[in-house]
């Protein structure tokens, strides 16, 4: 399976036996929105809601932490999703949630899933069928999950880092973030970035109706941004999620790259760490 399905391909394969469809819509706290119940309100048909803040290890230090592979399983076999499932992920968020769901059904080996291009919105600006209530007729099933691909990195790569910019960071936030103008949304979080990294904006790599853009311009978008990926890239983002986006991008043009898990939630928050404001001020490799 493709990682990236279109709308009418999942219209056409609905009600497939082994078709499983995920909700995996998360908001920002300001935007005062609910993914359970929009979820029950209005959801594509034979959908399930996913919950992708369950997704994340609540023992962890690092804020919303990635699951453990045993926090992963339980809850897709909490699903009703079987090894043998194909997998549909989509979201109803400005953040286009559903990388990040990605990026953890990559890292536990989960071989036959692929994302929603355009998601909801683009399903309901193109008036395809709809369904609303909680889906729960699955019954649990046991699942195991085995090897993965994706890599993360931890403050103390980060701070490694620092010193030998053997990586290129790139930070996904909006550039009025990035360049710290005004403070952060988290309590007790500085604003700005990590020093010499490049701000690439997740949206940047998305066309107006919420797709992906084609391959030649992604490349282009990751080329005026100065990501030439003559180094290997760390993303980042404030959370985790966004800078999901941009590692889903690099790897339709076959770029891989690293998840700064902690992201600014972590780096932000700790008064010991140096912070750059303004512009960019890395090398552009």
């Amino acid at each position: 399976m493709q990682s990236l399905v279109s709308t009418n391909w999942l219209e056409n394969h609905l009600g497939s036996p082994d078709l499983v469809i995920l909700d995996a819509s998360l908001h920002l706290p300001m935007a005062a929105r609910d993914p359970r119940q929009e979820y029950a309100e209005t959801r594509i048909p034979g959908a399930r809601f996913l919950n992708l803040r369950s997704l994340t290890n609540r023992y962890s230090d690092v804020p919303a932490a990635l699951p453990t592979r045993a926090q992963f399983d339980a809850r897709m076999g909490a699903l009703g999703v079987s090894p043998a499932s194909r997998i549909i992920i989509y979201d109803n968020s400005d953040l286009r949630t559903a990388a990040r769901a990605w990026f953890i059904f990559r890292l536990f080996g989960v071989k036959e899933f692929a994302i929603l291009d355009g998601g909801l919105q683009k399903w309901l600006a193109e008036s395809r069928p709809i369904a609303s209530g909680l889906d729960e007729s699955s019954p649990p099933s046991a699942f195991s999950s085995s090897g993965g691909t994706g890599s993360i990195s931890y403050k103390q790569d980060m701070l490694a880092n620092l010193a030998t910019q053997e990586n290129k960071v790139v930070d996904a936030r909006d550039a009025r973030r990035f360049r710290g103008d005004g403070a952060d949304f988290r309590p007790d979080v500085a604003s700005g970035h990590i020093p010499k990294s490049s701000n690439l904006p997740y949206d940047a790599v998305l066309a107006a109706d919420g797709t992906f853009l084609p391959s030649d311009q992604l490349r282009s978008v990751f080329a005026e941004a100065g990501i030439a990926f003559e180094r290997p890239v760390i993303t980042t983002c404030g959370g985790g999620v966004t800078a999901c986006v941009l590692l889903f991008a690099m790897d339709l043009i076959g770029q891989d790259g690293t998840l700064y898990d902690g992201s600014w939630s972590e780096w932000g928050a700790d008064p010991t760490l140096a912070v750059e404001t303004g512009p960019a001020s890395g090398d552009g490799a």
